[in-house]
């Protein structure tokens, strides 16, 4: 998958993306929904808005692996989607990316409440596989990613300054001359978030971006990702384990469980009998 942001695949048969139901344009009423417009009241752009999810399911062997799944998702709020392994987390990236076949509908809803088939994603894996002796620098990557420049020419100018610019948004411009292989898990993490919101995403997602982080490198990765929904005004999606963490910083928790078991704020979630048959403690104690 390309690092950076992309537009997913158009499906021209794929019901998620029809522009209108029978009743003209979706329009949202949610308070959510339309914040952006108070933000930039002069601005008529394409930024979304809101996801409407409907009924999305995907089947997968002889059974379900999502079924009857309805989210309402904001701009300017960070999502977190929490659940048990298996329980269709990643297969709802995947679908929302448009490379997984379903039923159900997704909309991309605009500031001006009309639909959109292909919104600007961002996207941060859960780890980046690099060869232990590979020689390629921070700003090779960043140059590779973003540029169509070959990367052993010499740096110009614009190149260096494009480098300092992106990695500067998730503060580790001082990594730029560092091998990649030499970096931490969480520099790394950092990294990729820098080139996912370059340029800004419409919706970020984040597939358990931390995995094997120290506390410390985790605490700066939620901060940093929470810092971007106010800088931004942009939707953010991520799966995570790190409950106390998702306790502090999502505005929005949803147990995913097939479909959704449970959704509101984490305070709410935390104590509800979902997420006590999941994950087996009182929520109370990461609040």
């Amino acid at each position: 998958m390309e690092l950076g942001s992309f537009k997913p695949i158009d499906k021209n048969n794929h019901p998620s993306h029809s522009g209108k139901n029978p009743h003209g344009s979706h329009v949202c009423n949610h308070h959510g929904c339309t914040r952006c417009q108070e933000r930039h009241p002069s601005q008529t752009t394409n930024h979304v808005c809101c996801t409407k999810i409907q009924n999305l399911t995907v089947r997968g062997g002889s059974g379900y692996i999502l079924e009857d799944v309805n989210l309402h998702i904001h701009c300017g709020e960070l999502t977190a989607i929490i659940g048990r392994n298996g329980a269709g987390k990643t297969t709802l990236f995947r679908t929302l990316l448009g490379e997984i076949p379903h039923s159900g509908e997704i909309h991309f809803m605009k500031d001006s409440c009309a639909c959109t088939s292909t919104p600007r994603f961002g996207y941060v894996p859960q780890q980046l596989s690099v060869d232990a002796n590979s020689p390629v620098s921070v700003s090779d990557l960043v140059l590779a990613s973003l540029s169509r420049r070959p990367v052993w020419l010499p740096r110009r100018k614009k190149d260096l300054e494009l480098v300092e610019q992106v990695l500067a948004t998730t503060k580790v411009a001082s990594l730029a001359s560092r091998r990649v292989c030499d970096l931490s898990g969480g520099e790394i993490q950092r990294v990729l978030l820098a080139l996912a919101i370059h340029p800004v995403p419409d919706i970020l997602l984040l597939d358990e971006p931390v995995s094997g982080i120290d506390r410390a490198g985790l605490a700066m990765f939620y901060q940093l990702v929470s810092d971007l929904r106010h800088t931004h005004d942009i939707t953010i999606l991520l799966i995570s384990h790190d409950l106390d963490l998702v306790a502090r910083h999502a505005n929005k928790v949803v147990i995913l469980d097939k479909t959704i078991a449970a959704e509101g704020l984490p305070q709410e979630v935390y104590m509800t009998q979902a997420f006590r048959d999941i994950f087996g403690e009182q929520g109370a104690c990461y609040l």
